[in-house]
């Protein structure tokens, strides 16, 4: 019986190891150090700006976590984020009673860009990578051939505080940004769209192993297509969300596309699909988040940015292969 027992607790505490999400541990230790150079972000109010400002790639990695849980990867949300935040600026051009008929306009892009991307990997089957990269350089040059390649136009006050609006006096946070609402809503919705619906389990197959999921009679293009939509909208939403904070600026989505895919990697979603989560996804982003923060605080350099992110992205997905194998 000893010796059953003592059989028993390793496996058991190997279970537990396999079972934390490896992005909320990155997240805890990366916040607890910026908690201890500035005691102040330990304040509600202050974490509740760091959401707002990480809003947008939390938004960002949810929409890629559908794309990458079917198989793929959508190279063009930067470049969405871009088209977006240009396009806003000159369509509405500083009248407020413009905007939310600029929005849905946006919207109506962003679904155009996803259909274009489904359609494209689900029936000419190109891979999604290179699909989706060819998007993005098409999307990319025309917001800039647009624009002229130079900020146009301006953004209201009603578009603006979308992103950089706060609600004062909310009873336990105090201050609550708008960008956080959104944040919530659109989080929600999309762990309901993944988790609790039969599209969820149908992604997950395709995913897995398409051909199987396809004898079994799930349909696997619908499904694809889907799912680079969800991601191109999600890619709207986050532009208007930096166009509110930010401003308008050709660059701004230069390398978001990139943040997301990692992101939803240091959550523990497995490339080439049939695993991840929300939760993943979400802390995912907050750790990468984090880390930005982190950095800014020391005073390095963009460049010590980018390697860092790239050896966390690298040391993720060998974390994440590792636990698999050791989980099957």
């Amino acid at each position: 019986m000893t010796v059953l027992l003592n059989a028993v607790r390793p496996t058991r505490r190997r279970t537990a190891w396999l079972s934390v999400n490896l992005a909320l541990v990155i997240f805890v230790v990366l916040y607890g150090v910026i908690a201890i150079l500035q005691p102040n972000y330990l304040d509600a109010a202050l974490f509740m700006n760091f959401l707002r400002r990480a809003a947008p790639l939390i938004i960002l990695a949810c929409g890629q976590l559908f794309v990458i849980l079917s198989g793929g990867f959508d190279l063009s949300m930067g470049a969405v984020v871009t088209l977006v935040v240009l396009a806003a600026s000159m369509l509405i051009g500083g009248d407020p009673d413009m905007t939310w008929t600029v929005i849905a306009i946006l919207y109506a892009m962003g679904l155009a860009v996803g259909l274009a991307n489904g359609l494209i990997v689900s029936f000419l089957k190109v891979p999604s990578i290179i699909a989706t990269l060819g998007t993005m350089l098409l999307v990319n040059g025309l917001a800039l051939a647009w624009s002229g390649g130079a900020p146009r136009g301006d953004l209201p006050d009603n578009f603006r505080n979308l992103g950089r609006l706060v609600l004062k006096d909310v009873p336990l946070v105090g201050s609550l940004p708008i960008a956080v609402v959104i944040l919530v809503v659109v989080t929600l919705l999309a762990w309901w769209g993944l988790h609790a619906t039969a599209y969820g389990k149908r992604l997950l197959a395709v995913g897995d192993n398409p051909r199987a999921a396809e004898l079994a009679g799930v349909p696997v293009k619908p499904t694809r297509i889907s799912a680079f939509v969800v991601s191109a909208l999600s890619a709207v939403t986050a532009g208007i969300l930096i166009g509110g904070f930010s401003g308008v600026s050709v660059n701004a989505g230069r390398g978001l596309e990139l943040q997301a895919i990692a992101a939803c990697v240091i959550g523990g979603a497995q490339l080439l699909g049939g695993r991840g989560t929300i939760v993943g996804a979400l802390f995912g982003a907050l750790s990468l988040f984090a880390l930005f923060t982190l950095l800014n605080l020391l005073g390095l350099p963009q460049a010590l940015r980018d390697s860092l992110q790239g050896l966390i992205l690298i040391a993720a997905v060998g974390v994440t292969v590792l636990r698999y194998r050791r989980s099957t």
